[in-house]
């Protein structure tokens, strides 16, 4: 059965967790991609049929923007945590880069981020057009956070930190290290001071 199958009003079978069923799901989108993971597939994971799997999402891509949400307020949350905390700008973006190292490469079998790379390259625009969108979203974050501080430089900062987390997810997926991608944050961050100047830690 295709993406748009309909949704169909039967009974979800006794035991079936659909939170659980989303989990899953995001780390199958994470580790493969969205187009490589078929509702078959989905189903056999989880132990139900095709009506049940469309009945408790909707639809494949229904299941994708759950999934993305849930990894958005999950592992995915470190973006926020760090530019919420307290303390100077420059250590805060240091820290998010830093965070960004360790999340994208601490589960061998699931590297890198699901918003960067669960639809490279998918033949689906609304799947496309759903990590877009977040990714702009997060950009809009950063460059609200660096405002505060920093209004002049908002833009071009937040997109080298965008740029710098996609090449962190992409390096995880390829097989780089813990410790080569902290390195490669860290000079990162080393360049993103040097932008901001001497007194960028005050």
């Amino acid at each position: 059965m295709g993406d748009t199958e309909p949704i169909v009003s039967r009974g979800r079978p006794r035991g079936f967790d659909a939170g659980h069923g989303v989990e899953i799901a995001a780390r199958l989108f994470r580790a493969r991609g969205y187009d490589t993971v078929g509702v078959a597939e989905i189903c056999e994971t989880l132990g139900i049929k095709a009506p049940s799997f469309y009945a408790a999402y909707g639809s494949k891509r229904g299941l994708l923007e759950q999934a993305l949400t849930l990894y958005a307020g999950s592992e995915g949350g470190f973006i926020v945590e760090c530019l919420d905390a307290d303390g100077p700008l420059a250590d805060r973006l240091a820290a998010l880069l830093a965070e960004a190292a360790r999340a994208y490469a601490a589960d061998p079998s699931i590297r890198g981020c699901l918003v960067m790379e669960g639809t490279r390259n998918s033949a689906c625009p609304e799947a496309r057009a759903m990590t877009r969108g977040l990714r702009e979203a997060t950009r809009g974050l950063i460059a609200e956070r660096i405002a505060r501080d920093r209004p002049e430089d908002a833009e071009e900062l937040a997109q080298s930190v965008m740029v710098t987390l996609a090449g962190l997810s992409a390096a995880a997926r390829d097989g780089a290290t813990s410790d080569g991608l902290a390195r490669s944050a860290a000079i990162a961050a080393a360049g993103i001071r040097f932008v901001m100047g001497p007194n960028s830690s005050d």
